[in-house]
């Protein structure tokens, strides 16, 4: 239950590190670890199934309920686990790929941490070792007196622990989604269990002895698998680099139904909304239109020549006719014709009036 704590807070940290919301993964991790109780309890009832029925069983098969007495298998706690997470983020509409690499890191931790409960218990231990840190086995849990046996909870811990920070570095320098980083746990989880389950010496499988084929115990070919699978898979969407997307609630919502996950408008993992681009694009056709607006004929038009000096009758004609503004300019700009400062009888601008036409012009 400690690792449950620790897996939930890390990956809460991270999913909202995502821009997810905040209490998503506590929501999630209550049905991921009903199911994942249940799956790890009926694994370890599937391939220690002797132990509860047959000639030989040392225990009722009502002993197979309780889950109190000790009996998970990780394989069955992540994959029906990862059935209880399926089924939550269905309902509430969020990326499975997205969750997986996103707790991928805590699941290891999780590990590392309920690995401790094998040595409070005296199982799981390994073959005889004349290392300083070997441990010592009570008779009661099959050990003997004065032989000392590999810890192997603690190698499998301190892996855990290793392939968490790995995970957690890797996720942060590459991109890897869309259930990546998840497959990179698979390969580094099964890849150290392989070989520490080769040190172990407990009977999986049998009651007296482990259930072998081809010289490997049951969780080794198990582990070979997953790892083979979690390549395939990994180099099977080698070209997926880019984030997940959740759909908002507006774009999917039903009656009834819960609420999607989104941070954003448009997605969860959505680098940009859309809408920056469109003002920005916006604002630069509009200046450009301005800027188009501003130099149209008719505004070269309607801007005046310089006023000729008054005694040069000719020249302050024409430069008289020059100011007076198209008719067509004059419909653009409101009020032209007063601008233009002329009166009934066709008086010509004064030095005066000429000026401060033009500045209004221009500015409008």
């Amino acid at each position: 239950m400690l690792g449950v704590i620790v897996a939930v807070w890390l990956s809460e940290r991270r999913w909202r590190a995502r821009g997810g919301q905040k209490g998503t993964i506590i929501d999630i991790a209550v049905p991921a670890v009903i199911f994942g109780l249940i799956g790890g309890r009926l694994y370890h009832v599937i391939t220690d199934w002797q132990t509860y029925f047959g000639s030989r069983a040392i225990k009722e098969p009502i002993q197979a309920l309780f889950i109190w007495e000790g009996g998970l298998g990780i394989w069955g706690a992540i994959a029906l686990g990862g059935v209880g997470v399926w089924l939550a983020a269905r309902r509430r509409g969020l990326s499975m790929t997205a969750l997986a690499d996103t707790i991928a890191p805590g699941i290891a931790f999780a590990q590392a941490i309920g690995r401790w409960g094998n040595w409070f218990n005296q199982e799981l231990y390994g073959s005889p070792t004349t290392l300083p840190w070997g441990l010592e086995i009570d008779v009661d849990h099959g050990g003997e007196p004065g032989v000392l046996y590999h810890p192997t909870f603690l190698y499998e811990s301190l892996w855990d622990v290793a392939l968490g920070f790995v995970l957690i570095f890797l996720g942060r320098r590459l991109a890897l989604h869309h259930g990546r980083l998840f497959a990179l746990y698979v390969a580094g989880y099964t890849l150290g269990r392989f070989w520490i389950e080769g040190l172990r010496i407990d009977p999986v499988g049998g009651v007296d002895h482990a259930v072998e084929f081809l010289g490997l115990r049951i969780n080794q070919w198990t582990s070979i698998v997953l790892f083979i699978g979690a390549l395939v898979y990994f180099w099977a969407t080698r070209n997926k680099t880019g984030e997940e997307i959740v759909v908002s609630p507006s774009s999917h919502y039903e009656p009834g139904a819960e609420s999607a996950d989104p941070a954003h408008a448009s997605g969860q993992a959505d680098p940009g909304t859309g809408e920056s681009s469109d003002s920005t694009e916006s604002s630069e056709s509009s200046g450009s239109a301005e800027s188009s607006a501003a130099d149209t004929p008719e505004s070269r038009a309607s801007a005046p020549d310089e006023p000729a000096p008054a005694d040069d009758t000719p020249k302050a004609e024409a430069a008289a006719e020059e100011t007076e503004t198209p008719a067509s300019a004059r419909e653009d700009v409101p009020g032209a014709d007063q601008d233009a400062g002329q009166d009934a009888d066709g008086a010509k601008l004064s030095d005066a009036d000429a000026e401060p036409a033009t500045k209004e012009k221009n500015s409008r």
